[in-house]
């Protein structure tokens, strides 16, 4: 692992088979993106690594040796000018990169000119840039685990957090607006502030909310981006990293949903989301249950609630046995919905959560 310390050449890069594992497949097992964020000083070469792998992905086109190493020495120096002053490097030297120069060419770095000397740029910042650019002083929590996890925020919101994805926050939210950045999947359950709107970065969409509840699929390898809203209006826009890209605002209301697809950068308002098989499909237990409780007892609504959020709720049986609530928690974060519940039974009713586990105290109800 300390080898790629002395990295200094792309072809370096591109012999590490867990680099390449780290890029194809978003497998980290030797911790590449952290490695990467160490030193800004080497983030340019590893990207440039990162794009010669995934050009290797493209199909080789019917061109003669000759033509590969001229058309891609004129296509770096046309890039090399355009983004610095430094000298080309000269990696067609190699001759096993002359075996991918076509691919680099007339796949990923034709697409490159094309959208930088025809269409204009449209780089798309990622998670790790977007995180690195802000300067407050922010939380990540990663859920590597085979289940979701529940994330309480300093605000009372509440994010269920599928596997394989993160989300990076600050402790308290200060100034006047909410920002949270997201790689992957999470149910966000907003609360309620109109003089303090949230805000969900999630690479190329930004989602605004003053106090609702949605899902969105934002995971980097997959070919789109997607906002579900369960409760409430959201609005979703480009988040302006796309240089010149139109500012698009959609607004969704419950049942509504917004599929980014990234090929071609646009936007697809889904108005009735039992419309569309992969949406319905991917719905997921919060997404579907109801939380407007009459005269129930107490213990189903926990049960409701252990099903939404695959979160476990001891609670004293005996004592609670024959308490029955009527009320509506549908467009509450969980910690306000497990208040509310306590405040409802009263008798120093009280709870503690810690992860996914949750704990009611109650000498019984009113």
């Amino acid at each position: 692992m300390q080898q790629r310390n002395n990295y200094t050449e792309i072809e370096e890069f591109l012999d590490d088979e867990s680099f390449k594992s780290w890029v194809l497949f978003d497998e980290n097992h030797q911790g590449w993106e952290e490695w990467t964020l160490e030193n800004s000083s080497r983030a340019k070469l590893v990207e440039e690594a990162r794009l010669w792998v995934l050009a290797m992905k493209f199909p080789k086109p019917d061109l003669s040796h000759e033509a590969v190493q001229s058309a891609l020495e004129a296509t770096w120096g046309k890039i090399e000018k355009r983004r610095s002053n430094k000298p080309v490097t000269k990696l067609w030297k190699n001759h096993w990169l002359s075996r991918v120069a076509a691919i680099l060419v007339f796949g990923l770095l034709s697409g490159w000119l094309y959208n930088n000397h025809i269409a204009s740029t449209k780089s798309v910042l990622t998670y790790n840039e977007l995180i690195n650019k802000t300067e407050e002083g922010l939380v990540e929590q990663t859920n590597n685990s085979d289940k979701p996890q529940t994330i309480t925020l300093s605000d009372g919101s509440s994010v269920l957090l599928q596997p394989n994805s993160k989300l990076s926050y600050p402790k308290i939210f200060v100034g006047n607006e909410r920002k949270v950045y997201l790689s992957g999947e999470g149910f966000f359950e907003i609360s309620k502030n109109p003089e303090k709107p949230f805000f969900v970065f999630a690479n190329e969409i930004v989602t605004k909310v003053v106090g609702t509840s949605f899902r969105i699929k934002a995971y980097a390898n997959q070919p789109n981006v997607e906002v579900v809203v369960r409760t409430g209006k959201v609005k979703v826009r480009s988040n302006q990293l796309i240089a010149n890209s139109k500012d698009e605002l959609i607004v969704l209301l419950p049942n509504q949903a917004l599929r980014f697809t990234r090929q071609n950068l646009t936007f697809n308002k889904i108005t009735d989301i039992t419309q569309d098989e992969s949406l319905s499909h991917s719905a997921s237990n919060i997404e579907q249950l109801g939380f407007e409780f009459a005269d129930i007892p107490v213990s189903q609504i926990f049960k409701t609630i252990e099903q939404a959020y695959l979160v476990k709720i001891d609670f004293p049986q005996a004592k609670l046995k024959d308490c029955y609530l009527t009320t509506s928690l549908g467009d509450q974060p969980l910690p306000e919905k497990l208040k509310i519940i306590c405040k409802s039974l009263g008798n120093n009713t009280s709870y503690e959560m810690n992860g996914n586990q949750i704990i009611i105290m109650s000498d019984g109800c009113n």
